[in-house]
């Protein structure tokens, strides 16, 4: 049986992993595509998703109250992780500051003080989730770890995360390699079997 990180590489290389030429968000452009919420807002990809940010949280001895990051992309990964936790909070952090009603930027548990860590579906420059980590440390939150799902291995994001970390770490569960290799072993399977 597959553990629970190798399955959710399996589903992330089946339902969000795309060749092809692609205009990415940074400005850039990609011979492929990773679009993470097509797996973690699947039923069994948010359970291995919980599941396995979970055991990594666990794995690094980060002792944090909550979990949070920048929305959209980090959406699913916190209540996918406070549900299998069934103790760590979460928090979404808004792009911009909130105009109307209480004009809060950080939705969901909100305690100055509380260490936390700071999740994102892919990071490419770090643009988002540099975002979140600023706006955690504005509201008073102190960043445990910094997480993401899919590393797009670029030397300039990896440096410019861990450096708005401030010391804490960043760690990818998987790199774009790690994807783009399991989706060509599955496509190689599927042509020996034809």
């Amino acid at each position: 049986m597959a553990s629970a990180k190798q399955e959710l590489l399996e589903l992330l290389s089946v339902k969000s992993f795309r060749l092809g030429d692609f205009k990415l968000s940074s400005g850039g452009s990609s011979d492929y595509y990773v679009d993470c919420r097509a797996t973690t807002l699947d039923a069994r990809g948010a359970q291995l998703t919980g599941r396995v940010f979970f055991d990594g949280i666990q794995s690094q001895g980060w002792k944090a109250e909550a979990l949070g990051g920048l929305t959209m992309g980090a959406d699913p990964i916190v209540v996918a992780v406070a549900v299998i936790s069934g103790r760590m909070n979460g928090f979404l952090v808004r792009k911009a500051d909130k105009l109307h009603g209480t004009g809060q930027r950080i939705e969901g548990f909100r305690v100055k003080g509380a260490s936390v860590v700071i999740v994102d579906d892919v990071c490419t420059t770090g643009t988002s989730t540099i975002q979140a980590i600023e706006a955690a440390h504005e509201f008073g939150f102190e960043v445990a770890g910094v997480m993401c799902l899919v590393e797009r291995l670029e030397a300039k994001g990896r440096a410019a995360v861990e450096k708005a970390a401030a010391g804490a770490n960043f760690i990818s569960i998987f790199t774009s390699d790690d994807v783009r290799q399991e989706h060509l072993r599955q496509q190689t399977q599927l042509t020996s079997k034809n």
